[in-house]
């Protein structure tokens, strides 16, 4: 049996596994862990993922008459902009563009989640609707212009504008200035290389306005959003100090 100690002074006993435990709170797979949303700590985040994957659910096993009428209700497109605006604002944000939900559950965990940690629930799904409304109502001022100009045939109008990722990119630009100057170059610098992406490989023209206008909104509230909010409690204790005061007068 090994002695437990060295020239005379007792040392700490050897527990098994101890460095295979101290790779997995300090490994990568721990980091991620721990930024994903919980309930307790992003309740807006994981609401709205859960909604996201019923309505996934829904479009891949669902009459697909029934989706593609849900889907075509709920299209930002020019014509339903300019009839039925405030449906298809709310509705077009509940479903994915595209058949597959992970890549959103990763773009929640490392842009809304996040923020709402930071500035919290109510302002967080602001921040995120403002980049969801903006990103729409100027992406498709463009394209009616575009339409008008003759640049583009009118068909556009009517394709099919649906998902999420307007408020995702609103969410990241707002976030990267709640951060470290070095983290804050990084998150903009990967935000800007997905956008230029974006643009170049897939050359349409509604997300290639989008998409940026998003990212523009949430870095234009970072002056807001580091400012504390005014809690109901410290409107209490102002009201609780000024009474005394005027009852002393």
């Amino acid at each position: 049996m090994a002695d437990s100690s060295r020239g005379g002074l007792p040392t700490a006993p050897v527990t098994p596994y101890a460095g295979l435990r101290l790779g997995l709170r300090a490994g990568p797979l721990l980091w991620v862990l721990d930024r994903m949303p919980t309930p307790r700590r992003n309740p807006f985040a994981v609401g709205y993922l859960l909604v996201l994957a019923g309505t996934t659910v829904f479009a891949r096993f669902g009459n697909q008459d029934l989706v593609h009428q849900l889907q075509s209700m709920s299209s930002t497109d020019g014509h339903h902009l300019l009839h039925t605006p405030l449906r298809s604002l709310l509705m077009s944000g509940l479903w994915v563009a595209g058949p597959v939900w992970m890549p959103y559950l990763w773009g929640f965990t490392f842009t809304v989640a996040p923020l709402e940690r930071r500035i919290g629930s109510l302002r967080a799904a602001g921040v995120f609707a403002a980049g969801h409304v903006a990103g729409t109502l100027v992406s498709q001022a463009v394209v009616a212009l575009a339409v008008a100009t003759g640049q583009v045939g009118p068909s556009i109008l009517d394709e099919l504008d649906i998902g999420v990722s307007y408020g995702v990119l609103a969410s990241l630009g707002a976030v990267s200035g709640l951060l470290s100057p070095r983290a804050r170059g990084f998150a903009l610098a990967g935000a800007l290389l997905l956008v230029g992406h974006q643009m170049l490989s897939a050359r349409d023209l509604v997300t290639a306005i989008g998409h940026p206008t998003a990212l523009l909104v949430g870095i234009a509230l970072w002056w807001p959003l580091r400012r504390p909010p005014r809690g109901p409690r410290r409107s209490r204790e102002r009201r609780a100090v000024r009474r005394p005061a005027l009852e002393g007068a």
